[in-house]
């Protein structure tokens, strides 16, 4: 079945919903869903969205913290764009109705996170991204001109004479469709899915990333991977994200003795940017031989409960009690700062092609992404991906990227198509958090085999939704491994323990990939 509209996204997060609320105006809008929005990584975010609204912050005081947590690599211009337009579109999301959060005299609460200078992140308890959703979805539902297409999973892009004009996608029942438009936005969102250990809900598989790429766009940056610090680790239960707010509101890492350890590795202690304090666990992890934990035992277990009833009840149900007890932590993949290479305003490199969210790489969050910063992230460049594809048709992006590789389809040996849980075991071995050469080149090679049996098969199975989820997951993690091997130095997200420092002589760049034509 060939369906047609002015527009397609192709994702229902915060990006793509913003994104589509606007198009709407200019035309008719077809929505790709995967699956409930509530399982985008939107819904999934508890600690806030930031923005500089409070009385001591400035859009030049958050620029400064995102540049600093960006550990050098942070687009100027897109982290421009991002904290002056930030208030502008979160007073929007409070005049929709959004529920955050608010102090005595009525004024919007503030928290704080890892790497801010102030209390800048707007919260609606620890549910704030589900908040938002709600809230765009309320604008989306009734609109005539947005129809949402649920269970859907958006496969290839259609490229006609060097331009995106749609996208083909599988339903539930393995049919396969057509939607044709005048522009495409990938709003798929991130690819945690990618490692066996992750934030992230089933469905951030990285499909935007490979449809882009094998549509001959680029990609850039994908070695930053951002990991979360403080996931609970109990066994039995579920991996579930402990949010940064948690450490804003005062709560502690400690170790199996009950100090505090983290100042010994980082100076601005449990309050460092993510990718430090990562470290900082698994090297005091690696010094005792034990876990580590977070605790608020010293605070006042009703705020606790109040502040975080999300978390909470997610602790009763393993057991354990979020005001009292201490709660087992460990890191896992949580964002990928890389993507589909764009412009300011979602332009690709390939034409009629647009991204947004995490599925784009604008360069705004560098190495490495400051808290709170991806649901505005999400918010502002929707908004500005939407406004540029109702401009009409567009030149691909000329954003200027120091160094792009051509990057030939691997023809490794052919071996036997493995499971999802192979590659993400793999890849969180190899290419997690802690990462050298020779884990490096293993997980490439075997990647390269794995990629190539997939190949041949593809053809055979073009209806099979898990084989499809399989190529997204071999795809990306070949894309990242590939870039973590070649970036020879540590900054950010990326770590080699044989190349433990910075190099800015040859590495403080971007690179991108393209597919060899």
């Amino acid at each position: 079945m060939n369906v047609r509209g002015d527009f397609v996204v192709i994702g229902s997060g915060i990006a793509g919903l913003r994104a589509a609320v606007s198009l709407a105006e200019a035309g008719d809008v077809m929505v790709l869903t995967k699956a409930d929005p509530a399982e985008s990584n939107t819904g999934y975010a508890q600690g806030g969205i930031a923005a500089a609204i409070g009385p001591d912050d400035s859009p030049e005081l958050h620029a400064r913290d995102t540049v600093k947590a960006g550990d050098g690599l942070c687009d100027p211009e897109a982290v421009d764009v991002l904290v002056h337009n930030g208030a502008r579109y979160v007073h929007e999301l409070l005049e929709w109705g959004a529920a955050f959060d608010r102090d005595a005299d009525g004024r919007p609460a503030l928290g704080r996170e890892g790497a801010h200078s102030v209390r800048r992140v707007l919260h609606a308890r620890d549910a704030t991204g589900r908040e938002i959703a709600r809230v765009l979805w309320a604008r989306v539902a009734p609109n005539p001109r947005i129809r949402v297409l649920d269970g859907t999973l958006g496969t290839d892009l259609i490229v006609r004479d060097g331009v995106c004009v749609g996208a083909e996608y599988v339903d539930q029942a393995g049919g396969r469709h057509l939607v044709n438009a005048r522009a495409t936005l990938l709003a798929t969102g991130g690819a945690g899915q990618v490692f066996r250990e992750t934030t992230n809900p089933a469905i951030a598989t990285g499909d935007g990333v490979a449809m882009a790429f094998r549509a001959g766009a680029r990609v850039t940056d994908l070695e930053f991977v951002q990991f979360h610090p403080t996931v609970m680790n109990v066994a039995g239960a579920p991996r579930f994200l402990l949010s940064e707010a948690l450490r804003g509101e005062g709560a502690r890492l400690v170790n199996a003795a009950g100090e505090r350890f983290v100042q010994r590795y980082e100076p601005a202690g449990d309050l460092a940017s993510r990718d430090l304090v990562s470290r900082a666990m698994v090297r005091e992890a690696e010094r005792t031989g034990a876990p580590v934990y977070l605790t608020m035992a010293h605070l006042d277990p009703a705020f606790v409960r109040e502040r975080f009833p999300t978390i909470a009840q997610v602790c009763r149900n393993a057991g354990l009690d979020l005001a009292t007890d201490r709660i087992p932590v460990s890191p896992a993949a949580h964002y990928v700062m890389g993507g589909v290479e764009t412009d300011l305003d979602g332009r690709t490199s390939l034409a009629g092609l647009f991204a947004a969210g995490e599925v784009a790489c604008t360069g705004v969050h560098g190495a490495n992404r400051l808290a709170s910063n991806s649901l505005l992230e999400g918010l502002v460049f929707g908004a500005r991906a939407a406004e540029a594809m109702v401009g009409g048709p567009e030149e691909p992006a000329t954003r200027h990227i120091e160094c792009v590789v051509s990057v030939e389809a691997p023809h490794g040996h052919d071996g036997v198509i493995p499971s999802v849980s192979e590659v993400r075991d793999l890849m969180w071995k190899n290419v997690g958090l802690l990462r050298s050469r020779a884990g490096l080149e293993s997980a490439v090679a075997r990647l390269a085999g794995w990629w190539t049996a997939i190949d041949r098969r593809a053809p055979a199975m073009p209806e099979d939704l898990e084989f499809r989820r399989l190529t997204s997951i071999v795809t990306v993690g070949s894309l990242i491994a590939h870039a973590a091997l070649r970036r020879e130095e540590s900054r950010g997200g990326h770590f080699r323990s044989d190349f433990p420092e910075h190099d800015d002589l040859h590495w403080k760049r971007h690179v991108s990939d393209r597919l060899k034509a």
